[in-house]
């Protein structure tokens, strides 16, 4: 048994230093491919980090709803369910009040929040739909973000419209997803 821990504790420790160490040259290597300059990633991370906040500082929000916030060129995306129409704005009133933010996209649905077994369904879908935008030529499926929430995927990066177009139409063969919601900034 004790063999077993030390084991255990073993590839723990390497994970998290490969974590640590690796989270760097990671980060790295997104904001090299990325459509946004570094400071707008970062502006971007940020803003992530403080709707995240102000929502766990918010208890209804916190103990009631599942709310998900993804900025992307300072345009934030907030997913979930939120039990009430009065959370549901109250959680869109407290990210919109976060510095830099450009504007909310509000799909949270007046829903009990989703079951475990719903959100793996989701990463998973956000999975394929990566994997798929890998496949499709001409296509940098680095410069595009992929959010899902109850099947529905989000896309969001800054594109010409023929791409955008191109991705969309791509995410929408991928199993799993019930609809594609562009919310693209576009170049042209």
């Amino acid at each position: 048994m004790r063999i077993i821990t030390v084991s255990y504790l073993t590839c723990a420790l390497v994970g998290c230093a490969s974590l640590l160490f690796g989270g760097t040259a990671t980060t790295t290597a997104v904001v090299a491919h990325d459509t946004r300059t570094t400071g707008t990633f970062i502006e971007d991370q940020a803003i992530e980090l403080k709707a995240s906040e102000a929502i766990r500082g918010n208890d209804p929000l916190h103990n009631q709803a599942h709310l998900s916030v993804t900025s992307y060129n300072q345009i934030v995306l907030v997913t979930g369910q939120a039990p009430t129409e009065e959370l549901r704005k109250t959680a869109i009133a407290l990210v919109s009040e976060i510095e830099k933010v450009r504007h909310v996209y509000d799909e949270i649905q007046i829903a009990a929040p989703s079951s475990m077994i719903t959100r793996s369904s989701d990463s998973l879908l956000t999975a394929k739909v990566k994997t798929k935008l890998f496949t499709v030529d001409n296509i940098d499926a680095t410069k595009v973000k992929v959010v899902s929430e109850n099947g529905v995927v989000f896309l969001m990066g800054i594109l010409r419209q023929a791409t955008g177009s191109i991705v969309a139409d791509a995410a929408s063969r991928v199993g799993g997803a019930q609809k594609v919601v562009k919310l693209f900034e576009y170049r042209d």
